[in-house]
């Protein structure tokens, strides 16, 4: 019985679990009402990388995504490649919208991962680096560096998991679930090693700027 409990699947499972008793609870409590900056005014001049397209997602795919804001933006600066951000908001996650995980996704859209870690990234004024996702993929000859992480309340997490313990925590201490999925994406034209420091460059100097659009 003991070995049962502490299998992965029951873990999880219990998680879920425990995840949708809080919400439950905070739902019968209403939640805190958000203030929040509209992210199509997030800058569309970032050190020197600047917009050159901007994304807009159907409607088959808002329905699906259920996200209450999000941004699609393609910039280019010192690399000739271009740099793909989007940002998808959710103001609760309490009525099931949910941020969907670029490592179902991207598998999915028929992007194969080849190498997957969680990496430090440097950001200016913050004591400790943040840590997120750091993905190769390919699909046919096209290779990409994807970096991705959840984004709340001054924190980022990379782990799906430690962000549904952070939902249940932030339910129960500040009656929200607010978060934000941020992901990067850079083409990989020349070595995997220039593109994923493009990729870590370009995140450091969007994560100071797009905390003043998210919650804290």
């Amino acid at each position: 019985m003991i070995k049962f409990l502490g299998s992965t699947p029951v873990r999880v499972v219990t998680l879920v679990l425990v995840i949708h008793a809080a919400l439950f609870y905070t739902l019968s409590h209403g939640e805190a009402v958000l203030q929040t900056r509209p992210l199509v005014d997030f800058p569309k001049q970032i050190g020197d990388w600047h917009t050159v397209r901007e994304g807009t997602l159907d409607a088959e795919t808002m329905q699906v995504l259920r996200a209450d804001d999000y941004l699609v933006r393609d910039y280019t600066g010192p690399s000739p490649d271009e740099v793909n951000l989007y940002v998808a908001f959710f103001r609760t996650q309490r009525t099931g919208q949910t941020p969907h995980s670029p490592k179902n996704c991207l598998p999915g859209g028929g992007w194969v991962p080849s190498e997957s870690s969680i990496v430090p990234i440097d950001i200016p004024g913050r004591s400790e680096p943040i840590r997120v996702n750091l993905y190769i993929v390919a699909k046919g000859p096209s290779r990409d560096v994807v970096m991705y992480w959840y984004q709340s309340h001054g924190r980022v997490v990379a782990s799906e998991y430690t962000a549904k313990v952070y939902v249940v925590a932030d339910a129960l201490r500040y009656n929200r679930t607010d978060t934000a999925l941020v992901r990067v994406v850079v083409p990989i034209t020349g070595s995997d090693l220039d593109a994923i420091r493009i990729a870590r460059d370009f995140s450091a100097l969007v994560y100071p700027p797009l905390a003043d659009y998210l919650p804290r």
